[in-house]
């Protein structure tokens, strides 16, 4: 029995799917102690990370290594003063001291802010401030200390500052630390309630926010493990993600320790498509998630033979049908697509059990109550378009939901108004039962008449051998109301004439429904992006809006 089954009640239908998903946990729940600690005295052997890096370094850590590493790091903060509650901000790329302190900070009861080096200085001045850190772990890598240390500077905190694997001035080093720390911990009492873990959004319509999550977030993880990626119990799982993102939770720790796969680490700061499949194949990685913009890469570049990759799943942004159509003929593993937010976990997917549809979401999370409905708060029909809304137990809050936005009481009341959490994500359900996503709720273009998601468009547009990037917004049309336009960052060897103008404009269109045709293009050296990646398309109505004024 996986320890996850501790913890879950799982309903199948006649044909073995997972047809409900609940959740069953005591008040103080614990992922440190109740999850790796419980594991590592039952099969304390058991392989929880394999790690390795750009320069042929590799470390394997059971999950008995992990107990005594994140008890000595908990140690090494308790004796600084670090207690339940307090907030500490760790910035640590793909160093394997992550997973030894996050577990050291859950087992403390303290917050854990994770953050990306890629944060410039007035970045993170804004989440210093916003967050109120008691102290900083970090990585000496990417100037990472100096932007600290400037930036501690412009806000006056005082700070206790530990970077990991050498000395920097001004820094303890907490790998020292640790191996000269206890190996014992006694167990701080937590609540199941309490504050675990905070991520700040991508901020793609104002100001990063602090998205609160307690301590049932790895629990709400097991369906993203087990009936997406279809992590293995003693299989070795593989997401590409730095640990700074929310998509660290979902794929590198929680759900795949729960259900007993170990979770492979490369630490890299440059992708590279021939070292990601070389380290799958070296190591045997049972269950891959990328973004899209590996599965590009990969298709791009040619894949080579992965024998031991039993399935393949990616979330995050667009994936072009072409994409999933050749890494599929390629493989002969479906692309599952999959779909959730900073502010919850897994909420729809190609699930274990269902084929995989390129491009559709899947279908809705057993876990969630979910719904699309219009701006009048009602539910739409299928075919129609709607908002994505979860819709909580009536017995209380929905686990895998945030807890609260940081100090901003307001927003959060805003998104759960009339009763339900509002994802601001618009979808439709198919005559199959299937989703599938269409940008943004504040992303649907009016024209004509009709409501079109710029994804559905952006779809097309990815498939002629010109566009290496796109988006597509609505901008003001006196006939149409909006029309639809394209923005477009031509690949090499293209130049951006008017010629390819009317030639993507033609090849896009011949695909598309009338109401749907792209109108106008504009060729663009870059789009205006979120730290994370994410295109801002208010940034783009606004300039499109002030150029035609």
């Amino acid at each position: 029995m996986s320890i996850y089954q501790k913890y879950c009640r799982e309903i199948m239908d006649c044909q073995g799917n997972l047809e409900k998903f609940t959740l069953e946990f005591p008040d103080n729940f614990n992922f440190g102690y109740d999850v790796v600690d419980a594991v590592a005295d039952e099969t304390p052997d058991k392989k929880a990370i394999v790690w390795c890096n750009t320069e042929n370094e590799e470390h394997i850590f059971t999950f008995s290594d992990v107990r005594t590493y994140s008890n000595q790091m908990a140690n090494v903060f308790n004796n600084a003063g670090i207690a339940r509650g307090d907030r500490v901000m760790v910035i640590l790329k793909r160093h394997y001291e992550y997973w030894f302190v996050a577990v050291a900070l859950h087992k403390l009861g303290a917050v854990m802010i994770p953050a990306t080096h890629m944060l410039t200085e007035s970045d993170l001045v804004y989440r210093l401030k916003a967050s109120k850190v008691k102290a900083v772990v970090c990585t000496p890598q990417n100037e990472m200390t100096d932007k600290i240390k400037s930036a501690l500077e412009k806000t006056e905190m005082k700070v206790k500052l530990w970077c990991v694997q050498q000395d920097v001035e001004g820094f303890e080093n907490l790998t020292a630390r640790m191996q000269e720390a206890g190996s014992e911990f006694e167990r701080v009492e937590t609540l199941a309630s309490d504050p675990m873990m905070i991520y700040f959004t991508s901020g793609t319509t104002g100001y990063p926010k602090g998205v609160v999550h307690d301590y049932t977030y790895p629990l709400a993880h097991i369906v993203t493990a087990k009936y997406w990626q279809q992590a293995e119990d003693g299989g070795l799982h593989f997401t590409v993600a730095e640990t700074g993102w929310a998509k660290a939770s979902w794929g590198k720790i929680y759900g795949q320790w729960l259900i007993g796969s170990a979770v492979m680490v490369y630490d890299f700061d440059n992708f590279e498509p021939k070292q990601l499949t070389a380290v799958i194949n070296r190591y045997g990685v049972t269950s891959f998630c990328a973004p899209p913009t590996v599965y590009r890469y990969l298709v791009r570049k040619g894949i080579p033979d992965m024998p031991s990759l039993k399935h393949a799943s990616t979330a995050g942004e667009m994936l072009a049908p072409e994409v999933f159509r050749k890494f599929t003929e390629r493989t002969g593993l479906p692309l599952c697509e999959g779909y959730g937010q900073t502010e919850t976990t897994l909420l729809m997917a190609n699930f274990k059990g269902m084929g995989a549809v390129e491009g559709s979401m899947g279908t809705i999370s057993p876990f969630y109550d979910i719904e699309l409905r219009g701006k009048d708060g009602k539910p739409v029909p299928s075919g129609e378009i709607g908002e994505v809304v979860i819709v909580p137990p009536k017995d209380g809050r929905q686990p895998g939901v945030f807890a609260a936005y940081l100090d901003n009481e307001e927003q959060y009341r805003y998104v759960w108004r009339g009763g339900v959490y509002h994802t601001g994500d618009a979808a439709y359900q198919d005559e199959n039962g299937r989703y599938w996503f269409h940008g943004r709720f504040d992303d649907i273009i009016k024209t004509g008449g009709f409501r079109v998601g710029p994804y559905e468009v952006e779809n097309v547009l990815m498939e002629h051998p010109a566009v290496v990037e796109c988006s597509v917004i609505g901008v003001p049309d006196k006939l149409r109301g909006q029309a639809i336009k394209a923005l477009i960052v031509p690949g090499r060897g293209y130049a951006p004439t008017r010629e390819l103008e009317l030639e993507i404009k033609e090849f896009c269109n011949r695909k598309l429904a009338e109401y749907k045709w792209v109108r106008m293009v504009e060729f663009v050296e870059e789009m205006p992006k979120t730290i994370s990646g994410k295109i801002q398309k208010s940034m783009q109505r606004k300039q499109t809006a002030a150029f035609t004024t």
